[in-house]
């Protein structure tokens, strides 16, 4: 999986090499429920990723490698400069409704696959995110709308995401967990930490994931942990 778009620079699906015979989820980022100045829209996403990442593209890419998805995840860390955050809706099913429809309308003239949840600030006193992302999700599945969905916490996150994927963990596909927030840079502590996450989620579910030239684990480090991983008992499944 790449989360890809969500810069502004205007990056093409085809600068990514392709592996037949692998499975390869782009993450169209992001599907933002707020208008161009950061303002809440009650459930109604918008696509802000990179202009380069049209319809005709991801429509050509899957037409040319049938082992690509495409999926867009919702809301990221900010839009612009304005940092986006959950909220409460006035009222839970309008939300949901409108949310399945925007997603609905973007998944047809995008053809996604599926939906990665991305929410990354939350209010002190939180009681709706899980029902209402849970919701959704059963919803945007039975109807056919998309097929894979997958989650994105990081440590900051855990508990509203914990408490989703135990309510609704049967619809969720992956654990996109953010290992590179977690200051781990060892091969030895990055399995540490896979082993706390795989005990807090599914470890059948839960990829080991990677920030090129970022934060967290590096380079070879990063293969020589995955291999700890197998060594441990842990597939890698993506």
């Amino acid at each position: 999986m790449e989360y890809i778009g969500a810069t502004g620079v205007p990056v093409k699906l085809e600068a990514v090499p392709m592996e037949e015979g692998i499975d390869f989820h782009f993450i169209l980022s992001f599907a933002i429920d707020a208008d161009p100045s950061g303002n809440t829209q009650n459930g109604k996403f918008s696509p802000y990723w990179a202009d380069t990442l049209t319809p005709e593209s991801v429509a050509a890419m899957k037409k040319s490698h049938p082992n690509v998805k495409a999926l867009t995840s919702l809301s990221g860390w900010s839009l612009g400069d304005k940092v986006l955050r959950w909220y409460t809706p006035d009222d839970t099913q309008q939300w949901i409704s409108n949310a399945f429809s925007s997603l609905s309308s973007m998944a047809q003239q995008y053809h996604l696959d599926g939906i990665d949840i991305d929410y990354e600030n939350f209010p002190r006193h939180n009681s709706s995110f899980a029902y209402c992302i849970g919701e959704l999700i059963t919803l945007l599945k039975n109807q056919s709308v998309i097929s894979v969905a997958t989650i994105a916490p990081y440590h900051k996150t855990i508990a509203p995401y914990i408490e989703l994927f135990e309510n609704y963990g049967d619809v969720i596909d992956f654990v996109n967990y953010q290992f590179y927030t977690d200051k781990v840079r060892k091969p030895k502590s990055y399995v540490e930490a896979f082993k706390i996450r795989a005990g807090q989620f599914d470890k059948e579910k839960l990829l080991p994931s990677y920030e090129v030239n970022g934060r967290g684990i590096q380079g070879d480090a990063f293969f020589d942990a995955l291999s700890l991983l197998e060594e441990n008992g842990f597939g890698v499944n993506g």
